[in-house]
């Protein structure tokens, strides 16, 4: 994927295509490379934006789930977007979720997969082991229901960070965070058409997060993919954009049938 990353004041992003904003926030441990084969299928219908989070670059009193909804907010703002489609992955979707719940009015709809905000066993949980590529190696892995999705590449990207003890401190808190800031009793408020895909073989959000979420979540939809862990976008790309696809060609057909 070799999409030119744009630059506007603190803010770093891709920005592919045109039409209404759909907006990728990725996770504790994700990059723009999670993101690769959604931003292909979609730069074709819509403007397809993904910022890049500042994990590692906020202070640490700011280094929370509350912060990163911040910075979301406020990269909006500057950008100018409306009509925005959100989706988070894992942590990238509880910041979704914190952000439509403090700012709804430009969000048209949600998309949440693998997201925390109810419950999420972490990678934080048992850090740091730092040095150890084997443990690394295989906590990456978990992440997904084929072991070798983990690539090399995706390895090395997360032993890098987490040989680095600033950057662990900043895991950690934001694990914590993540933990502490549960949604339960506020998710009742989302009017957002909201769509939800969950991996059947999830084990850091499990299957039931997803059907608490749709219980809890007014106007949202639920769809479990077989085969598959916590990052269906890059597990099984071709399953996620057309269920995604569906979802928003619905929710046009219906916004210009009220028009």
């Amino acid at each position: 994927m070799n999409y030119e990353i744009k630059h506007q004041d603190k803010f770093q992003f891709l920005e592919e295509g045109e039409g209404e904003p759909l907006l990728l926030l990725h996770g504790l441990f994700g990059a723009l490379s999670n993101f690769k084969d959604l931003v292909e299928h979609f730069r074709h219908t819509h403007k397809v934006v993904v910022p890049i989070l500042p994990l590692f670059d906020l202070d640490i009193f700011h280094t929370t789930v509350g912060g990163l909804a911040k910075f979301v907010h406020k990269f909006i703002e500057a950008r100018g977007y409306t009509d925005i489609h959100l989706l988070g992955n894992s942590l990238g979707g509880h910041v979704a979720l914190v952000h439509v719940l403090k700012h709804p009015e430009k969000i048209k709809s949600l998309t949440l997969t693998g997201s925390s905000g109810l419950f999420e066993n972490g990678m934080g949980d048992s850090y740091p082991k730092r040095g150890d590529y084997e443990y690394i190696r295989k906590k990456v892995e978990i992440t997904f229901y084929d072991p070798a999705t983990a690539t090399k590449e995706l390895v090395d990207e997360v032993f890098e960070i987490t040989n680095n003890r600033m950057k662990v401190i900043k895991i950690i808190s934001l694990a914590k965070s993540a933990i502490r800031n549960n949604l339960g009793e506020e998710l009742n408020q989302i009017q957002q058409p909201t769509l939800l895909i969950w991996g059947n073989n999830d084990t850091i959000t499990p299957p039931f997060v997803g059907k608490e979420f749709n219980k809890l979540i007014p106007n949202s939809e639920l769809h479990f993919v077989d085969k598959c862990g916590h990052a269906p976008m890059m597990e099984v790309p071709e399953e996620f954009n057309r269920i995604l696809a569906d979802f928003l060609s619905r929710l046009a057909s219906k916004t210009s049938t009220l028009a």
